[in-house]
C-alpha cells in the first residue's frame, strides 16, 4: 500500500486515495527475484484511483478499486496472452536480436526487430545476416567501445553492466536525481474545468497518441480503458510489430499521417487544437524537428498536457540514446542481478517487459494528475517518464528470495482472466483489464483496429 501511496503523492494527487484500494496477493507471482507483481499492482491501481478521483470531481460517486496482484502482473505481459482466432502470436524477435559475448569477456545485447536497426548493425559489423556471422564479428569487438560506436550511429545496443557499474555510470548518476514522473508547467492558460459528469471517468477527454511498440501504446490503452477518446496516429512508412498493435490498440481509433508532408503536419496541428493530451514516445527531439515540441504544442493549444516517454530520459550523457526495455534491462544491471539470484550465468532476462508496461501506466498517471492540476490552477503541462528511471524504481522495491519457485503461467491456467472480442482480425482473445472499480468498470469500448484504418479526425 505504501508503494501505491507514494506514487500518488509524487504526482501531487492525495496519497489518501490509496485507502480506497483493495490490494490482494504478494510476490512472487512471476518467476523473478524482483517485485514485478508489486510494480504492476501499484501502477495499474494508481491509474484507476486517479481516474476515480477525476470522476468524483466531475460529480460521480466515490468508489473503491480492487486489484489482484497475479492478474496485474499478467497484464504486464499482455502481449504474450493474445490469441488471434485461437492461434498464438508469432515470435516477435528478429533472428539476430539478443545477447552475444565480446572479446573482453563481456556481453552486448542487440535489438534488431526494426529493419533499419538490423541493417545498421550489419553494416557496423561488416557481416552477413546470420546469428553465427554476428557472433563471430562480436567476438572481435570489445563491449563498451562497440556500444559507444553503435549509439553514435543511432543504433540499439547495450553493453551488460551490473548494478554497481550502472550506479557509477554518468547517466545512472544523472537519472538518480530525476523524479520517477516529471510533471512540469510549461505554459500559462486559464483553469480548464473538467467536463460535466459522464458515465465513464475520462469520457469527453481527447488524447492524441503518437507512439510505437509497448510503453507509449500502453499509456494510451490505459486512458482508453477509463473512457478517454484516443486517436493513435502513425505513418505508413514506419515499421510496427503486428502483435503489439493488436494488443495495445484496444479502445483506440488509428489514423495515418506522414509528417514529412506539410499538409499532414497541418492536419496534426488541427487535431492538437482539439486535444486534451498529446502522448509521444519517439526519440527525444524527433518530433520537435517537425514543429511539435512541447512549447510549440502548448502555444498551439493552451492547457494541453504533453506526455513524453523515452528509454533513457532527457538528462545525462545518454540523452537521446535509443533503447527498448530489453536493452535497458541489460544496461542498468537487471540481467546480472536476475542471473545471480537464479544461480545461473548472466544474462538472465526478466519474465516480462516490466519497464515498458510500468512506464506506460506511470505516463498515464502523470496525464491524469496534470489534468487535475490544470482544472485547479490552469496552465499547460509536460509529463516525462523514462524506462531507465522506471527500472531504478523497480530495483528500489527490493527482491524476493524465492522468486523462481513460481512457474511461468500458461495460457490454459488463466482462462478466467481472458475475454474474446471480435474485430478486424476476427476473434481476438485478450486479458481483461486487471483493475476492478465499483461504479465505472474499466473496459475497452472499441476492438483493436489496423493502423491507418480511421480518418485523422476526432470522433
Amino acid at each position: 500500500m505504501e508503494t501505491l501511496a507514494a506514487l500518488l503523492d509524487q504526482t501531487g494527487l492525495d496519497r489518501r486515495l490509496a485507502f480506497g484500494a483493495r490490494l490482494t496477493g504478494e510476490d512472487p507471482v512471476l518467476p523473478s527475484s524482483f517485485r514485478i507483481g508489486e510494480a504492476a499492482q501499484s501502477t495499474i491501481a494508481a491509474v484507476a484511483l486517479a481516474a476515480a478521483a477525476i470522476h468524483a470531481a466531475r460529480g460521480g460517486p466515490t468508489q473503491g478499486v480492487s486489484l489482484e496482484m497475479r492478474h496485474a502482473a499478467l497484464e504486464f505481459r499482455s502481449e504474450r496472452h493474445l490469441r488471434e482466432n485461437g492461434a498464438a502470436p508469432p515470435d516477435p524477435w528478429d533472428a539476430i536480436a539478443g545477447a552475444y559475448p565480446t572479446r573482453d569477456g563481456r556481453v552486448v545485447r542487440l535489438h534488431t526487430n526494426f529493419p533499419h536497426h538490423r541493417d545498421g548493425i550489419l553494416r557496423l559489423l561488416g557481416c552477413e545476416a546470420s546469428r553465427e556471422a554476428v557472433a563471430e564479428a562480436l567476438r572481435g569487438r570489445d563491449a563498451i567501445p562497440f556500444e559507444e560506436e553503435a549509439t553514435a550511429a543511432g543504433l540499439c545496443v547495450a553493453a551488460m553492466r551490473d548494478f554497481a557499474e550502472w550506479d557509477a555510470h554518468g547517466h545512472g548518476k544523472a537519472l538518480a536525481a530525476v523524479p520517477l514522473i516529471e510533471i512540469t508547467r510549461i505554459g500559462d492558460a486559464p483553469p480548464l474545468p473538467l467536463p460535466p459528469l459522464a458515465a465513464r471517468p475520462l469520457e469527453g477527454m481527447r488524447v492524441l497518441e503518437l507512439t510505437r511498440v509497448i510503453a507509449g501504446p500502453v499509456a494510451g490503452r490505459a486512458l482508453a480503458a477509463h473512457g478517454a477518446q484516443v486517436l493513435h496516429v502513425t505513418a505508413p512508412h514506419l515499421p510496427a510489430v503486428d502483435t503489439l498493435v493488436k494488443d495495445t490498440g484496444r479502445g483506440k481509433r488509428c489514423a495515418a499521417l506522414d509528417l514529412r508532408d506539410a499538409s499532414a503536419r497541418d492536419r496534426l496541428r488541427s487535431l492538437v487544437q482539439g486535444a486534451d493530451a498529446f502522448l509521444q514516445s519517439y526519440r527525444p527531439g524527433g518530433l520537435s524537428g517537425l514543429g511539435f515540441s512541447a512549447p510549440a504544442l502548448a502555444a498551439l493549444r493552451p492547457g494541453i498536457v504533453v506526455a513524453e516517454l523515452s528509454a533513457y530520459g532527457w538528462t545525462g550523457p545518454w540523452t537521446g540514446k535509443r533503447g527498448f526495455d530489453s536493452l535497458v534491462q541489460t544496461a542498468t544491471g537487471f540481467n546480472v542481478a536476475e542471473a545471480e539470484a537464479a544461480g545461473t550465468a548472466p544474462p538472465r532476462v526478466l519474465p516480462c517487459q516490466p519497464l515498458d508496461h510500468a512506464s506506460g501506466y506511470l505516463l498515464a498517471l502523470g496525464v491524469l494528475a496534470a489534468w487535475m492540476r490544470r482544472a485547479q490552477e490552469g496552465g499547460s503541462w509536460q509529463v516525462r517518464v523514462a524506462l531507465a528511471r522506471t527500472g531504478m524504481w523497480l530495483r528500489g522495491l527490493g527482491q524476493v528470495t524465492d522468486g523462481f519457485r513460481i512457474p511461468d503461467p500458461r495460457q490454459e491456467e488463466i482462462g478466467e482472466l481472458l475475454t474474446v472480442e471480435r474485430g478486424a482480425w476476427g476473434a481476438m482473445t485478450h486479458l481483461r483489464h486487471a483493475a476492478r472499480m465499483d461504479a465505472t468498470p474499466p473496459h475497452w469500448a472499441l476492438p483493436a483496429a489496423p493502423l491507418g484504418s480511421s480518418p485523422a479526425d476526432w470522433a
